[in-house]
């Protein structure tokens, strides 16, 4: 027994040495012209899937939606946006055991993952095609996004925040950990080692919490309503400040939270980035989030996390995450331009 427990370190730096020669040999640090805004979206981050997308509640459509608000109402050229590349294997494999990479390869596995049971039915080849790949893309969006908040001060990728996900465990619509694997990549190739995570999606964020447990370098603030999936106590042991909600919780309630919640994180943790898990099932109505916050509310939330990043000069990435009605897409634009007209971002193309 001694003999294997002294020699297990050196697994664990070969490890180590692995994840970083994967992450320095990554293509996904791409080189953004400054003529471009740090808004990261494709066109292949919507999921349409054979019909079978609207098996479940998620608007699957929502992340380019946001972007035609913004581009038709002036706040965004087309042109501007970033198109990120999709995560490869090698990516991947920065945090994802490869046995789990290889359980997608099992359409029933997918299936119940995204909780849309038809998806096993489907060649596998098409799941990666339909619904694996977009999510590939995002994934590689939510990486690239951590070095444009780095160097712009801010960023948003429109999609992301599968917060669901750990190393080898998928789940709630989420199938890769694009949250544990930016913050990883922004170690390494961005020389840091301090970020905080405020996830303030309706559900308890815990992937991020089991790839990060007892991480010192990573500080979970998690704000959500503790009656809802996924009920991961496990993970739930690994976060460092939590606010639980009760179903029902109303906008002024939510918000008064919020302020004593980002009062006691400054004064515990000094990050060198924020990874900001913005999701808008919060929305009173929401099917799967249980809370009553309005539309204005959820601008407000917004607003008070970028201040709050800006005013002490930390850099922050947005991701979308959750939202599961209509009405998302368009309270996440109004956010956005909401941020844009209180110059906490800059979009550059506002007209007028």
């Amino acid at each position: 027994m001694a003999s294997s427990s002294s020699s297990s370190p050196a697994p664990a730096l070969a490890g180590e040495a692995l994840r970083q020669k994967r992450i320095l040999s990554s293509k996904l640090y791409l080189e953004v012209p400054s003529s471009k805004a740090p808004v990261v979206y494709s066109p292949a981050y919507d999921i349409s899937f054979l019909g079978l997308e609207k098996l479940h509640p998620f608007e699957s459509a929502k992340w380019g939606r946001i972007c035609r608000y913004l581009t038709r109402e002036g706040y965004l050229d087309k042109k501007r946006m970033v198109e990120p590349l999709e995560a490869c294997k090698e990516d991947l494999l920065v945090v994802h055991t490869e046995a789990y990479l290889n359980s997608l390869k099992c359409s029933f596995r997918v299936s119940s993952i995204v909780e849309v049971p038809p998806v096993s039915l489907v060649p596998n080849w098409i799941v990666h095609r339909k619904l694996l790949h977009p999510f590939r893309k995002q994934v590689g969006g939510s990486i690239l996004s951590a070095k444009l908040a780095f160097e712009r001060g801010w960023a948003i990728n429109v999609g992301g925040g599968f917060h669901h996900c750990s190393a080898d465990e998928g789940g709630g619509f989420c199938a890769y950990a694009d949250i544990s694997l930016c913050i990883h990549f922004a170690f390494v190739r961005l020389n840091i080692s301090s970020v905080l995570i405020i996830d303030l999606d309706a559900h308890q964020g815990n992937g991020h919490e089991k790839d990060f447990a007892n991480d010192g370098r990573v500080y979970i603030l998690d704000m959500y309503n503790a009656g809802i999936y996924p009920f991961d106590f496990t993970a739930k042991q690994y976060i460092d400040q939590k606010v639980e909600l009760v179903s029902g919780s109303k906008t002024d309630e939510y918000l008064e939270q919020l302020d004593k919640a980002l009062e006691i994180c400054n004064s515990r943790f000094e990050p060198q980035l924020i990874v900001y898990n913005a999701g808008t099932d919060i929305l009173d109505g929401d099917p799967l989030g249980r809370l009553k916050v309005s539309p204005e509310g959820v601008v407000t939330r917004d607003d008070k996390v970028f201040r709050f990043a800006k005013d002490r000069n930390i850099p922050l990435l947005m991701l979308t995450s959750g939202g599961y009605m209509k009405s998302s897409a368009r309270v996440i634009a109004d956010s956005i331009i909401n941020l844009s007209n209180k110059n906490l971002i800059g979009l550059g193309s506002q007209l007028g």
